[in-house]
């Protein structure tokens, strides 16, 4: 809370430099971000990615393995997607969603399982790996829709447009679509795992102590590979889900680095799944209101960014301050 207060407080002064009242805009921040039904709505489906991603990255977190590479996972789990999205649209949409969203759940799981493999077998830092491995993933995608998946008769490096089978849509008359409930569903299965599960219980133990959990007759690599491919599935999850329901179609530029601000909401969160809610609803909140604030005081975008890691700063600071009094 100090953390937030303190961010918020920063926030003000800059606000006050660029010329603006800083209750107004806040203000006007809260009203884009929860004014009415459709500004509820937006929020939701931007929190949405976050908070999936953020919940596989608080499971690998919580063993202390540090996947940077959620980004360049929820790009792969978008390619394997589509790829059965446009092979087998012929298929009813019964089958062809729950198999679409398997195969981003597959997609991202692979590709978090080379880094686990690196790390396990080489000895290679995950940090690195996943973070190269972001790369590879961007531009992969780049290529393919540029090339191989390419819409023929269109122009742009994009592919052909899912069928609409395909297609995640809105429920019930609303933008809200299945996958903002399956993440809802996640919040207590994730809780059951870390704390109610014997797997659990030894990723814990892992991230307490390595060394320690091994003498205890863990199996310290294989919690390794089952975190890396756990996150690397919801994070895969994650971009098949954006690209059926908001792209419906595989093209670059698809995530809008919903995997690196991922990170910071299982940071912000605590590593905790009900923190973790909370805190995706707190950066969606503010992209939102901050798109809103631009519109009606012409203050910048980027002053959401600027917001968001003033707030990971002093929750960081403050978690280690007040560590530092009790010891």
């Amino acid at each position: 809370v100090l953390g937030v207060f303190f961010a918020l407080a920063i926030g003000a002064v800059l606000i006050i430099f660029s010329g603006a009242n800083p209750v107004e805009a806040y203000q006007t921040m809260l009203r884009g971000a929860f004014g009415g039904q459709r500004q509820l709505t937006e929020t939701a489906l931007k929190a949405t990615p976050l908070l999936l991603i953020g919940l596989g990255l608080t499971v690998a977190f919580r063993a202390r393995v540090w996947n940077i590479g959620a980004e360049g996972q929820y790009f792969i789990g978008a390619l394997f997607g589509s790829v059965v999205a446009l092979q087998f649209s012929t298929l009813s949409s019964i089958v062809l969603i729950p198999a679409i969203l398997v195969a981003g759940v597959v997609g991202g799981a692979l590709w978090g399982l080379i880094p686990a493999l690196l790390r396990t077998k080489r000895g290679m830092n995950e940090i690195i790996s996943t973070l190269m491995l972001n790369y590879i993933a961007i531009f992969l995608i780049e290529y393919v829709a540029r090339v191989p998946l390419r819409d023929p008769d269109g122009f742009l490096p994009e592919s052909a447009q899912f069928e609409k089978v395909a297609r995640l849509t809105g429920l019930f008359g609303t933008r809200i679509h299945p996958g903002v409930f399956l993440v809802l569903l996640l919040i207590p299965l994730v809780y059951v795992l870390i704390w109610r599960t014997s797997v659990g219980f030894r990723l814990r133990a892992v991230g307490s102590k390595a060394s320690v959990a091994r003498f205890a007759g863990i199996y310290v690599e294989r919690s390794i590979i089952f975190v890396l491919m756990f996150s690397g599935g919801m994070a895969g999850l994650a971009g098949i889900i954006e690209v059926s329901y908001l792209h419906s179609r595989l093209k670059g530029g698809i995530s809008g680095g919903y995997g690196f601000t991922a990170i910071l909401v299982a940071l912000l969160g605590r590593m905790h799944p009900v923190g973790v809610l909370l805190a995706a609803i707190f950066f969606a909140a503010l992209d939102i209101g901050a798109n809103t604030m631009h519109t009606f005081t012409g203050l910048p975008i980027s002053l959401a960014d600027t917001i968001q890691a003033l707030v990971v700063l002093f929750v960081v600071g403050f978690e280690a301050y007040f560590k530092f009094r009790r010891s």
